[in-house]
């Protein structure tokens, strides 16, 4: 992977793509990231290595160097451990980042990847750093993106087109642990089941915070009385549909067409829905996920009812399709945040 300046001209690409996602000047990113690690030539490094990052401050204040500069080079080593101090000026969260994607793509890239208990590289904490710097200090960012970046900036003739991919889900696995065990924002141990984490993760967000703020939603979703129901009418509709091989279809938006309808329960389930779409939409893109799964808890009595007296499967063919169209469109909605149907009821 090249020498120490190699790894600092691919930190200072890398933090000059993420330097826009923390609002940090470009210049004074890159003057820091040629800084980095200069103090590791050093013989007080040398004699104790546990000062670098914190001599790398010194000797910047001591060159005339910017103070976000200094503060930068000591913070990119930023959280060093498990529940740690995170980094606080954006410089320095750009560079704690970049330093991090780097060194995961690297190991990666030339299949050092961790097995079983062995994690010589500490990539398992570093990958845990990354995810707390994105979530707890609020920056969104497209990470499958900046992973694709930090592998094609490691210098290897030839890395397996997989390698991001696997770096991700790498990542993604080590959020999953973070979450059951409770050391998520806002979250303690116990609040998230691996069914819920894979309700959010089935959804693929591209930013981590992101993805923070769906699992936030399906936490406080879980907890209202027609979350049960709800769940449990997610899995019968995604079964419906998986079964009638026209779930795809179905979900890409087939209209659904009233004049088909000859059971209330249909069109009182169409009208609950329609009164749902107009602030669905709105808060969606606001990522205001909590209000959207409130909003569609109060679709429980309708959908309850469409059960007990609609058969989905007719035997007349357009109103069959309508019927899964419906579904198909009920479904949809809860998708936008999380996949319901992975978490399992009393029903």
């Amino acid at each position: 992977l090249g020498s120490l300046h190699d790894k600092s001209r691919r930190v200072s690409q890398l933090a000059a793509l993420i330097a826009g996602y923390v609002k940090a000047d470009d210049d004074t990113v890159e003057r820091a990231a040629t800084l980095d690690r200069t103090d590791l030539l050093t013989a007080m490094v040398g004699e104790f290595p546990e000062l670098q990052g914190r001599m790398g401050f010194y000797y910047a204040v001591n060159d005339g160097e910017p103070e976000a500069v200094a503060v930068a080079i000591e913070e990119q080593y930023l959280p060093r451990h498990a529940g740690d101090q995170l980094p606080t000026t954006p410089i320095g969260m750009a560079l704690s980042l970049a330093d991090r994607l780097d060194t995961l793509a690297g190991i990666f890239a030339i299949g050092k990847k961790p097995s079983g208990n062995k994690d010589p590289f500490g990539l398992r904490r570093q990958a845990l750093g990354l995810i707390r710097i994105l979530i707890e200090c609020r920056i969104d960012v497209d990470l499958p993106a900046l992973l694709r970046s930090a592998v094609e900036l490691q210098p290897l003739e030839e890395s397996s087109p997989d390698t991001a991919g696997e770096l991700y889900e790498f990542i993604i696995e080590r959020m999953r642990a973070w979450y059951i065990a409770g050391q998520a924002p806002g979250l303690t141990k116990g609040d998230i089941s691996p069914e819920m984490f894979e309700s959010v993760r089935s959804r693929a967000p591209a930013s981590p915070l992101d993805f923070q703020e769906r699992m936030l939603a399906v936490h406080r979703f879980m907890n209202l009385d027609a979350a049960s129901s709800l769940a449990a009418a997610n899995k019968r509709i995604a079964n419906i549909l998986k079964k009638a091989e026209t779930g795809s279809e179905t979900l890409t938006g087939k209209p659904v067409s009233v004049e088909l309808f000859d059971a209330k329960e249909e069109q009182a389930l169409y009208k609950a829905v329609e009164a749902v779409l107009p602030g669905h939409q709105t808060d969606l893109e606001a990522r205001k996920y909590a209000d959207v799964l409130a909003r569609l808890a109060d679709l429980r009595e309708p959908v309850d009812g469409y059960f007990d007296q609609v058969m989905v499967m007719a035997d007349d063919d357009k109103q069959r399709a309508n019927r899964l169209a419906q579904l198909g469109l009920l479904r949809k909605l809860f998708l936008d945040v999380a996949d319901i149907s992975c978490i399992p009821t009393s029903r």
